[in-house]
């Protein structure tokens, strides 16, 4: 995915971006919303995007996307310290996660959806960058009745400690878009949640990854939180 640079798509002054989680559902449209957006003079909004994963991505990015701007590490995400300039960058975006049935355990859940997301914020803090956007989850919060909510109440909590200038914090309800495997019981979610009003209507994915960048680019001090309704408003304007 990588190549020779070419200059004149890359205008100096526009941020560089790092990804976590760039083989997920969000993932793959903030990778291509990350190529794709552009500034009011037409350059790329961003100069180069860092792409950390566990595992390599897929050979051939989408036709239309600037592969010379990627960057794609396989990292260990417990030593992101010893990456070097791989995690220097402006804004960060993370899309790490599991389910606890995947992850096969709460302790391994936790590990993902908490320690991977924790350890990628203090690493690229430490390096200088200004703004972290997270994917969480509506009805997150640390003191949550169930454990799946309650983890991601917990690592918002904590996000916040962590320093950075500007956090952006998007909160859909049921995820909208093709995924890779089947979920019966989401696919039913989603049938159902669109008919319902505001912030409990399904989130397509596209539209979770435009309002992250857009909230990155802002970089709007202190800590943005979005739900359904404003992350599908934030997407369209």
């Amino acid at each position: 995915m990588t190549g020779s640079p070419k200059k004149e798509t890359r205008p100096p002054d526009a941020p560089r971006a790092i990804l976590a989680g760039a083989t997920g559902l969000v993932g793959r449209y903030l990778l291509r919303e990350l190529l794709t957006r552009t500034r009011g003079d037409g350059d790329p909004a961003y100069r180069e995007v860092v792409v950390l994963t566990r595992r390599p991505l897929p050979d051939a990015l989408p036709a239309g996307l600037d592969g010379d701007r990627v960057q794609e590490v396989e990292a260990d995400f417990t030593r992101l310290g010893e990456l070097g300039e791989a995690v220097v960058a402006d804004h960060v975006f993370c899309a790490l996660g599991t389910t606890i049935r995947k992850a096969g355990s709460r302790e391994r859940f936790r590990a993902v959806d908490h320690g991977l997301p924790m350890a990628l914020a203090r690493a690229t803090r430490a390096a200088g960058a200004r703004h972290f956007g997270l994917v969480s989850s509506m009805g997150a919060r640390s003191d949550a009745g169930t454990f799946y909510l309650r983890v991601k109440g917990e690592l918002e909590e904590e996000l916040r400690g962590v320093g950075f200038p500007s956090v952006g914090i998007v909160r859909p309800s049921v995820i909208g878009g093709p995924r890779g495997e089947f979920r019966p019981a989401e696919a039913v979610g989603r049938v159902l949640l669109s008919l319902v009003p505001g912030r409990l209507r399904t989130v397509h994915a596209a539209d979770i990854a435009a309002a992250m960048v857009t909230l990155a680019l802002e970089e709007a001090p202190g800590v943005q939180v979005l739900e359904s309704e404003e992350i599908r408003r934030l997407a369209k304007g």
